[in-house]
C-alpha cells in the first residue's frame, strides 16, 4: 500500500500522537497467518515514511532517529494493510514479511513462551544467524 504524500499526511492528521510524546505504538502482524510479528513506535514522520514508500518505518526512542525496518538486514516489511485502532493512537501494519522481523533471527520477535511453572522457553525455530546478517548482536 502506497500513497501519496497529501493523503499520508491527512491519514497522520487523523491519529492522537499526544499521549506518548509524539509517539504511538505499531502492531506488525504477517498477512499470510495473522501472526504478531513485533511492536515498536512511531512518530508523524515514520508514519508518512510508512504509508509513502510502502515499507514499515519506525522511531527509534534509544538512537533517537526513524529507521526502515530491513535496511540493514534487508528483512523488509511490505505494507499490505493498515488499521487504526478505537482510540485513534495504535496503528496497526499488515504485512508482508521478509524472512523474518526479529533481529534475533526469529520469525517474530515473540519467540519466547511462558510454561505452566511460569519459565520462559524458546518457542520458535531460529530461521537466520544473527551474527552473519549483523555482525555482534545482543539478545
Amino acid at each position: 500500500m502506497i500513497l501519496d504524500e497529501a493523503t499520508a499526511n491527512k491519514i497522520v492528521e487523523s491519529i492522537n500522537f499526544k499521549k506518548m510524546n509524539g509517539l504511538i505504538p505499531v502492531v506488525v502482524q504477517d498477512i499470510t497467518d495473522n501472526r504478531v510479528l513485533m511492536v515498536a513506535f512511531a512518530d508523524k514522520e515514520a508514519v508518512i515514511k510508512s504509508l509513502t514508500k510502502g515499507f514499515t518505518h519506525f522511531y527509534s526512542r534509544s538512537r533517537k532517529k526513524i529507521w526502515m525496518k530491513g535496511d540493514t538486514s534487508g528483512h523488509t516489511q511490505k505494507i499490505i494493510e493498515v488499521y487504526l485502532d478505537c482510540d485513534n493512537d495504535t496503528i496497526l501494519f499488515k504485512v508482508e514479511q521478509n524472512i523474518a522481523a526479529c533481529h534475533t533471527g526469529f520469525r517474530s520477535c515473540f519467540y519466547r513462551k511462558m510454561n505452566e511453572k511460569g519459565e520462559w522457553f524458546i518457542a520458535e525455530t531460529r530461521i537466520f544467524e544473527p551474527s552473519k546478517v549483523y555482525g555482534k548482536v545482543e539478545e
